[in-house]
């Protein structure tokens, strides 16, 4: 299938690890032109040789600091300086891990800073290019445990669900000039921060944290949360709902969520 990105522009926060680069490439392997924004120099090198070898050779990459309200709008300047349109903005940054009682004031204010306001300053350095664009498309990395609790994820999750609710207000207020805007909540995905981050606790128990059966197996063990499929994602997984989402083929929805999840209890 043609998904329509022939021509088109993409900028892809936090696209240089896990899901934000497999969401990246799998852009400039459908034909699309990619921007990724990250915090490290080597890393963006590093990722924009990959996309213009997958089919991008405008593809770049710019230093940002998501927590930064100037920094970002200095991406989006840079941007659109080479660029006189966007198509799609896709925001993939996500915070740690901590149980309430571990959450001080600042650490709340962290976590919503990466959570929430990286994309509320992404999208709004970003609206007068897409608004500048044919069409436009924006998607939101959700997560979840938006639905389905964990308390290891108290603060992770009241971002992301900030983020669920931001983006379907853009959905309706956008939804007039054409910009569709909906959101992808993941499961459990085997990324390498993931595995490498876990690699102690999996190896105690003898589970390989690169393996999505035994990713499965230890969050069922631990959080009693399975996926029906018995396995945890990858991020190739995400990416094909995301850059879907994200397409000019994709017409007609907005306003959603939709679980990436292997199969879990909720709609």
């Amino acid at each position: 299938m043609d998904l329509g990105f022939a021509g088109a522009r993409a900028a892809v926060t936090g696209g240089t690890k896990g899901m934000g680069r497999a969401i990246a490439l799998c852009l400039a392997g459908e034909g699309a032109q990619v921007a990724v924004l990250a915090r490290h120099q080597a890393e963006l090198d590093e990722t924009v040789g990959a996309l213009r070898a997958a089919g991008a050779p405008d593809a770049m990459g710019w230093a940002t600091d998501v927590t930064d309200p100037s920094s970002v709008t200095a991406a989006f300047d840079a941007i659109g300086s080479r660029w006189d349109s966007l198509n799609v903005l896709v925001n993939t940054v996500g915070p740690g891990a901590a149980k309430f009682e571990d959450l001080a004031d600042d650490d709340w204010d962290a976590v919503f800073e990466i959570g929430l306001m990286s994309a509320v300053r992404s999208t709004r350095a970003a609206l007068p290019l897409l608004r500048a664009a044919e069409w436009a498309r924006i998607v939101n990395i959700s997560a979840h445990s938006i639905q389905r609790q964990s308390p290891l994820l108290v603060a992770y999750t009241a971002s992301k669900a900030a983020l669920s609710s931001v983006s379907k207000n853009l959905a309706k207020s956008l939804a007039p000039e054409g910009i569709l805007v909906n959101t992808v909540s993941p499961g459990s995905i085997v990324t390498a921060s993931f595995s490498e981050g876990l690699r102690p606790m999996f190896e105690a128990e003898n589970l390989d944290p690169t393996d999505p059966f035994d990713v499965m197996k230890w969050i069922d063990t631990h959080f009693h949360q399975p996926a029906d499929l018995g396995r945890a994602g990858l991020p190739d997984e995400i990416a094909v709902v995301v850059v879907f989402l994200a397409s000019k083929t994709n017409g007609y929805v907005t306003g959603a969520n939709v679980n990436v999840d292997g199969g879990s209890d909720f709609l």
